[in-house]
């Protein structure tokens, strides 16, 4: 059997860009979880990119795979492509090369010029090296850093289509586990997608698939969340790790070793039988 995989970072711009990250004198570890290492994209670096995506930082799961955006939040946005016809042609980087550590670092640090420096040179590099027709953002961390970049001279003259969108795990995080907020809070989302949906889907003149917008419901439906495709990934990465089920965890019995922990978990419906 024939497998795709992400071939990794050979072209340049990007391998000058992962051999030269910034480090934790930039990313301070008070407000970073640096000592995990940086995680720098998901998706196509070869010129075929039509839709950027912006998002915050990487969980526990990006962590481990080494790609971002495939845990919960990344099934939610691969759906939300694929309404717009999109399942192959985009790109996706972080505000944030790693995890924000504790409330509040990340917007302590949305506009620390030496973290958004590097973030413009990817953005550059993958405008100048890609027809991208779209920018979407997730979250406000990810609009302010599009907004900043707005403000460079290449930014200014980006002519596709934007949009800003509510996070995809927003409802989880506002929530607290209360259900009915829960739901009050994805149907809110959902409503915001659906606006940013039918701006987008006339806006992209090349998609892999020429599809009919197909609004969200109020609530989630059977289909919405999408697999991490096997070509995003790392040569060799196992079908759980961009599969539907949660499999890493931060685990520990104080905040110090639960910093330094994260549980991988092999979810029963991979494992063999017997």
């Amino acid at each position: 059997m024939s497998h795709e995989f992400d071939p990794g970072y050979c072209a340049e711009p990007y391998r000058s860009l992962v051999a030269d990250y910034p480090d934790e004198t930039i990313y301070p570890t008070a407000d970073f979880r640096a000592e995990w290492g940086p995680v720098f994209h998901r998706g196509r670096l070869d010129g075929s990119a039509r839709v950027l995506i912006l998002g915050q930082d990487p969980a526990q799961h990006e962590t481990i795979a080494r790609r971002i955006l495939v845990g919960e939040a990344g099934q939610r946005i691969q759906g939300f492509l694929a309404k717009l016809g999109i399942d192959r042609s985009y790109v996706m980087i972080n505000s944030f090369l790693y995890a924000v550590y504790g409330q509040g670092g990340g917007d302590r640090h949305r506009d620390d010029p030496s973290i958004a420096s590097y973030r413009h040179r990817w953005i550059d590099g993958i405008l100048a090296n890609n027809t991208i027709e779209a920018v979407i953002a997730l979250g406000q961390l990810a609009d302010r850093a599009w907004q900043t970049y707005k403000k460079t001279s290449a930014g200014k003259s980006f002519q596709g289509v934007y949009a800003h969108i509510t996070h995809p795990t927003q409802p989880e995080g506002s929530s607290r586990r209360d259900r009915t907020k829960y739901r009050a809070a994805v149907t809110a989302m959902l409503q915001n997608w659906n606006h940013a949906l039918s701006h987008l889907h006339p806006a992209i003149q090349q998609p892999d698939q020429v599809v009919a917008l197909a609004p969200y419901g109020s609530a989630f439906a059977l289909g919405d969340d999408v697999d991490i495709p096997e070509i995003d990934m790392p040569a060799g990465s196992p079908v759980w790790m961009r599969s539907l089920k949660s499999w890493a965890m931060r685990t520990g019995a104080s905040a110090i070793v639960k910093r330094a922990t994260i549980t991988v978990t092999i979810p029963k419906e991979f494992r063999p039988k017997g």
